[in-house]
């Protein structure tokens, strides 16, 4: 990503980037997500030239995302047969490939039928820009019917579903999880750090939540149990000698219906947790300790909303969507 180029702010320039894909490889890491709104598509450009210069396409997944708007005008946002058309093409040309292994929808457009959505993605598909699918961050009785009409028309399915979830932001157990695990769709967890407070001692700042302050909303502290929950993640870190974030992201890796936590990375040491995570297994103890305090949040789903959709976007980006 590149901070000079948009949201988000908190993002590196190419030169640090490239110093921790090239680490991230190196560690045995294979999947990179990116998307096309992240620094106005240049997170794009940087993870494709890296990956082309540090590795074979063959031996990586590339993982990027559409519905946000990357320019001004009416067609600059959402899931529209002329949206996913253009922009594929103008994600596939940041890249430098001529496919994307997995092509995720970023939200739900709320003002475009399904049908045509969810065809034109199965297009991409046949035309061979993309291999799978994925969603992200919607209603679960959305994603059903989702699934639903991609099987009744024929078309392509949803391989995967990329939601919030963390110890401190768990509602997914309810409805979204349940689901995937019954329909054979695997989970791709974004904030599984919830924004780094699961990964230092309550109170805390980093350089990132010093930047989102203003605007973030998911993982805010909504309950009071957050700081009970972020004690007990620390305790049981010190108890093993190990960092917050890898007790935080090894109770994830429990969850069998979660393929891989999408981890925000600064600093070479965030890879390396991420890595040493994956042989940390909790015991039921630890667990209960970890599970016991949390209480309902507020809901930190998709925004239903068009207009508040719209506005949302253009805060974040600067682009005016519904301009002609």
């Amino acid at each position: 990503m590149d901070p000079l180029r948009g949201h988000p702010a908190w993002s590196l320039d190419e030169e640090a980037s490239r110093s921790l894909i090239r680490h991230g490889i190196d560690a045995g890491i294979n999947f990179f997500d990116t998307a096309n709104m992240y620094s106005n598509g240049g997170s794009e450009e940087i993870v494709g030239k890296a990956l082309k210069d540090f590795t074979s396409r063959d031996t990586v997944v590339i993982a990027t995302k559409l519905a946000a708007a990357t320019h001004n005008g009416p067609n600059a946002i959402g899931l529209s047969r002329k949206a996913i058309m253009a922009e594929i093409d103008r994600s596939l040309r940041r890249l430098g490939t001529d496919y994307v292994d997995l092509y995720q929808i970023h939200r739900r457009d709320q003002l475009t039928p399904w049908e045509e959505t969810l065809e034109a993605l199965h297009d991409l598909v046949k035309m061979g820009k993309v291999r799978y699918l994925g969603a992200s961050s919607m209603k679960a009785w959305e994603f059903s019917r989702a699934l639903h009409l991609q099987a009744s028309n024929g078309w392509t399915r949803f391989v995967s579903m990329q939601d919030n979830y963390n110890l401190l932001a768990r509602e997914e157990e309810r409805e979204m999880l349940p689901l995937c695990a019954d329909a054979g769709v695997q989970t791709i967890v974004y904030s599984p750090l919830a924004r780094g407070r699961l990964a230092r001692p309550w109170g805390e700042t980093s350089v990132r939540s010093e930047k989102e302050r203003a605007g973030a909303r998911q993982n805010e502290a909504t309950a009071a149990s957050d700081q009970t929950i972020v004690v007990a993640v620390n305790a049981v870190a010190t108890e093993r000698g190990v960092s917050p974030a890898q007790v935080a992201l090894a109770w994830l890796h429990r969850n069998p219906v979660v393929a891989a936590p999408i981890v925000g990375t600064l600093k070479t040491r965030h890879i390396d947790d991420a890595v040493a995570a994956l042989g940390i297994t909790l015991t039921e103890d630890e667990v209960a300790i970890l599970e016991a305090p949390y209480t309902p949040r507020l809901d930190n789903q998709s925004i239903s909303d068009p207009a508040i959709l719209h506005r949302a976007v253009e805060a974040a980006t600067g682009f005016r969507v519904n301009a002609a």
